[in-house]
Parts: structure tokens; sequence; C-alpha cells
């Protein structure tokens, strides 16, 4: 069985920083691609992350380069998204995603709230 389970999510001040988790099992972990996603309420789920199956690239949505940054560690097969200088708009549930030419998995999200 295939499971994505997020993690790491809460209430931040606007400024602050999160570190997202995504543990991965019931599949090759370091044979696919790791993106993170996020959707606000109301709108459409939005590429933010990915990083390569060996690490050897990452890119980013310009709405967050800079701000965050995607690793994983296949050993443990996970996922991270660090967050920094973190704005209201960042507010949305943050899923975990992992892909190859065959096969697209999601987590169950967590939601993510920046806010004084």
């Amino acid at each position: 069985q295939v499971t994505l389970v997020e993690s790491g999510g809460g209430l931040v001040q606007p400024g602050g920083s999160l570190r997202l988790s995504c543990v991965a099992s019931g599949f090759v972990f370091s044979m696919y691609n790791m993106r993170w996603y996020r959707q606000a309420p109301g709108k459409e789920r939005e590429f933010i992350a990915q990083i390569t199956n060996l690490s050897r690239s990452t890119n980013y949505a310009d709405s967050v380069k800079g701000r965050f940054t995607i690793s994983r560690d296949n050993a443990k097969n996970t996922v991270y998204l660090q967050m920094n200088s973190l704005k209201p708009e960042d507010t949305a549930v943050y899923y975990c995603n992992a892909r190859n030419a065959l096969y697209v998995y999601w987590g169950q999200g967590t939601q993510v709230t920046v806010s004084s």
C-alpha cells in the first residue's frame, strides 16, 4: 500500500518559519521525483517545488523562490520543505506528491496558516 504522510504544518506568524516533512512508504522512494503543492481556499492546487530522485536538481515556483527549500533523504524515505519568511498568502493546505513516468501519488495534506 502506497502512503505519503505529511506533517509539520501549523499556525505561524508572518516572517516565521516551518519545516514540512513527508514520509513515503509502499514504493521505491529513490526512483521517484518528489514535489510539494499547495491549495488555498477557493483556489486551484498549485505547484511549489520539485526535487529529482537523486537530488541533482530542484526547481521552484516564482512565488516561493528564495524563501522555500526542498530537500530529501532517500535513506529515510522522506522529503522536506523548509519554509522561511512566511507570508499570509502562503496559507494553504500543503501536499506532497511522488511521480515517475508511470505513477503519481498524493499525500493527504497538512494545513499551514500564516497569521498574526
